[in-house]
């Protein structure tokens, strides 16, 4: 371990007596949240040091525990098996095959998708309802199982605590309330991930990946080029699309990124299958038990 490297572990365990000897309520009840002395040195682990597979899926768990918390899982078994067979395929043709991938579609009219480390994935009602087939939905899963397989939100997440704490312990060493400061930075990164969104460089990223998983699987590649035409047709003040527009670059810019680097590589693949059929059933599905 380098100076700087010790010196910042110097600072962040210090920090650990710090909180748990704070006497307001919010240091009491943030050590109570996450387990004390011992959840404490877990997140700065995570913050600090390499992250492995199974923290990965514990982490993703309690990250998509919260985002289904905000909207639950539309209540039909039979599309959940849907959108599961259809993101399972297209994840085993990634780099990361044997993560225990989970897929579902939330009840809310917005139109998103997210992405959790460990493999968790969730499309919205209001994006199934604005895509055309199975080749877009592969797209849109391809990509998100692209942030995964990169582990962009796991590498921001950490990056973002590691800063965080950092920076608390250097505040609280000069302003002597430390407790508050790192208690707001534990907390702070992920929430504040999920409604700012990845680097854009994360996103163009994710969507290769995505075309690239989306053909492998067998589908016509062009799917997420496609669900991306209609998306940029939408007015960027609709009110449905307010968070993706705000967590995603636009879809112009997209398509123009992926335009350049699917060139004509992609075009002997464009007889592939989209089957739209089966897609609408799910949709039709979907719209039923709204209607309920």
């Amino acid at each position: 371990m380098n100076a700087r490297l010790l010196l910042c572990a110097v600072v962040l365990v210090g920090a650990v007596g710090i909180v748990a000897g704070c006497a307001g309520p919010q240091g009491q009840a943030f050590m109570d949240n996450i387990g004390g002395v011992e959840g404490l040195m877990k997140n700065i682990k995570q913050a600090t040091g390499t992250i492995q597979e199974p923290e990965e899926i514990e982490m993703g768990e309690g990250i998509t525990e919260t985002l289904l918390g905000a909207r639950p899982m539309v209540n039909d078994p039979e599309v959940q098996r849907y959108v599961n067979f259809v993101g399972a395929w297209v994840a085993a043709q990634s780099d990361r095959p044997n993560l225990p991938w989970h897929f579902a579609v939330n009840d809310s009219d917005h139109v998103n998708a997210f992405a959790a480390p460990g493999g968790y994935i969730i499309v919205t009602k209001g994006m199934m309802n604005l895509l055309q087939n199975e080749a877009e939905l592969a797209g849109v899963l391809g990509h998100e199982i692209g942030h995964v397989v990169r582990k962009h939100h796991l590498n921001a997440i950490r990056k973002g605590a590691y800063m965080n704490l950092l920076g608390a312990g250097a505040a609280g060493a000069t302003a002597g309330s430390r407790g508050g400061e790192l208690v707001n930075a534990l907390v702070g990164p992920t929430k504040e991930l999920y409604s700012r969104g990845l680097d854009k460089d994360d996103e163009f990223d994710a969507d290769r990946i995505g075309v690239v998983l989306a053909t492998r699987a067998g589908y016509d590649p062009w799917g997420l080029a496609a669900a991306l035409q209609t998306l940029a047709k939408i007015k960027a003040d609709d009110k449905y699309m307010a968070l993706l527009f705000k967590t995603h670059p636009n879809p112009s810019d997209r398509l123009d990124k992926l335009g350049t680097a699917m060139g004509t590589t992609f075009d002997r693949f464009n007889d592939r299958p989209q089957n739209a059929d089966r897609f609408q059933r799910a949709v039709a599905k979907i719209r039923m038990v709204a209607a309920n």
